[in-house]
């Protein structure tokens, strides 16, 4: 689960970037985080991934209290997350294959486990006769599956999608969010940042809207209820 309470944050340079946001995300929900350019959607994602702290308020991420977390437990609450970002991030002189399978050896997984689990997650976004490829020999869709098998395979509660169609045509778009559709009726909470009014449109779910900083619509009213 995802609570925000009352949550503010300033930056040193005096930006108020969230002024008294409030929401809450329960186990099992997808849900879209839209906004303009500079509205806090990115303060927000860096407060659930714990890069920044908040200024005030507090934040609740999976069972762990981010508002004073200790630097020790941190490791352990971004086990429990799975992040896609625009840009893939995936490495290039790796496999398909061994760019997921290092998501889980750096937790330190055993070989068995990797070896049962890295298979069945790509045969789950569809690239289980790609494992071999590497990201160059991939269209932008298959390196945006490759990166949220990496994100899913270590069994996350939470998938943080940060503009994950950013880069794709309208077609490899809605394939992503079926695919992310898929995974959340699997059981993991999926949370899609995005601007894209069509995608958004698409899919009956829950939209939290947010504005200089504030969550001005929360519901499955539409995409543009920001706009005034």
């Amino acid at each position: 689960m995802v609570q925000f309470t009352d949550v503010f944050k300033s930056y040193e340079n005096g930006t108020k970037a969230l002024r008294g946001v409030s929401f809450t995300i329960h186990d099992g929900e997808f849900a879209f985080l839209v906004g303009p350019s500079g509205s806090g959607k990115t303060t927000i994602i860096k407060l659930l991934t714990g890069e920044i702290a908040p200024t005030d308020g507090k934040v609740l991420v999976n069972d762990y209290d981010l508002t004073n977390i200790r630097f020790g437990k941190m490791p352990y609450m971004r086990r429990t997350l799975g992040v896609v970002f625009q840009d893939f991030r995936l490495i290039e002189d790796k496999t398909v294959y061994e760019n997921v399978a290092f998501a889980m050896r750096v937790i330190g997984a055993s070989n068995k486990e990797i070896r049962r689990r890295v298979p069945y997650v790509l045969e789950l976004v569809g690239l289980d006769t790609r494992t071999r490829r590497r990201p160059q020999e991939l269209s932008g869709g298959e390196q945006q599956r490759v990166a949220i098998a990496r994100a899913l395979v270590n069994n996350p509660r939470l998938i943080i999608a940060d503009e994950p169609t950013g880069n794709l045509d309208p077609a490899r778009s809605l394939e992503i969010m079926l695919l992310l559709q898929k995974i959340n009726e699997l059981g993991t909470t999926v949370l899609v940042v995005t601007h894209e009014k069509e995608l958004v449109d698409s899919f009956s779910k829950r939209v939290i809207a947010i504005d200089g900083g504030k969550i001005i619509s929360d519901g499955m009213d539409g995409y543009y209820t920001y706009e005034r």
